[in-house]
C-alpha cells in the first residue's frame, strides 16, 4: 500500500524558502539572465557565449555575496506586484468608464470622477495592510498637495489640448502624406 503525504503549495514554498530558492537561486538566475542578455546584445566580449556565461555567472554570484541583493529583491518585488495590481485596476477602470479609450470625450467626466474616487479610496485603505508600508500616514498628510497637483495636471491637459480645427488639419496632413507615399 502506497501512502503519501499531502503537501500544500504553502508547504512547498516554505521548503523552497528554507532552501534559499527565493534568497539566492532566483536572484542569481535573474541577474545571470539580464547580464548575459546585455553582453550578448552589446557584443562587448565578442560572440563567445562561454565567456559571456562565465562573466554573467561571476557577476551574479558576486552580487549575492553579502545578502544586499537578496534583501533588495525581497523588498522591491512584493511592492512591484502591488504596483502592477494597481495599474491593472486602472486599466480595467479606463476600459469600463471610457469607451474605446476616449479619455477626454463626451461624458468622460463621470469616468474620471469615479476613477479618481476609487484611487483615493483604495490608497487611503492601504494603511489597513500594516503600518510597515507607511503609505496611509503619508497619504493623509499630503492629500491636499495631491489634489492641487491633480487639478494642475488636469488644467494643463485641457489647456494644451489642440483645438478641433488643428486636429482636423493634422489628420488631413497625415492622409495627404499617406496618399503621396502610395502614389509615389
Amino acid at each position: 500500500m502506497i501512502t503519501g503525504m499531502v503537501t500544500t503549495i504553502t508547504d512547498v514554498l516554505n521548503i523552497w524558502n528554507d532552501l534559499g530558492v527565493f534568497s539566492y537561486m532566483i536572484p542569481f538566475l535573474l541577474l545571470f539572465a539580464v547580464i548575459f542578455a546585455i553582453l550578448e546584445k552589446s557584443q562587448v566580449l565578442g560572440e563567445n557565449k562561454s565567456i559571456m556565461s562565465i562573466v554573467a555567472a561571476s557577476i551574479g554570484l558576486l552580487a549575492l555575496q553579502f545578502d544586499f541583493v537578496s534583501e533588495f529583491f525581497a523588498v522591491i518585488f512584493p511592492r512591484f506586484g502591488i504596483g502592477i495590481s494597481i495599474f491593472l485596476v486602472l486599466i480595467i477602470m479606463i476600459g469600463f468608464f471610457f469607451p474605446k479609450g476616449n479619455l477626454l470625450g463626451e461624458g468622460s467626466w463621470i469616468g474620471w470622477t469615479v476613477g479618481v474616487g476609487v484611487v483615493i479610496w483604495s490608497l487611503s485603505e492601504w494603511d489597513q495592510w500594516g503600518s510597515h508600508y507607511g503609505f496611509g500616514g503619508w497619504f493623509g498628510e499630503n492629500i491636499w498637495a495631491i489634489i492641487v497637483l491633480a487639478v494642475l495636471v488636469t488644467l494643463i491637459v485641457l489647456i494644451s489640448r489642440p483645438s478641433e480645427a488643428v486636429r482636423n488639419e493634422r489628420e488631413a496632413e497625415k492622409l495627404a502624406k499617406r496618399a503621396k507615399a502610395v502614389a509615389g
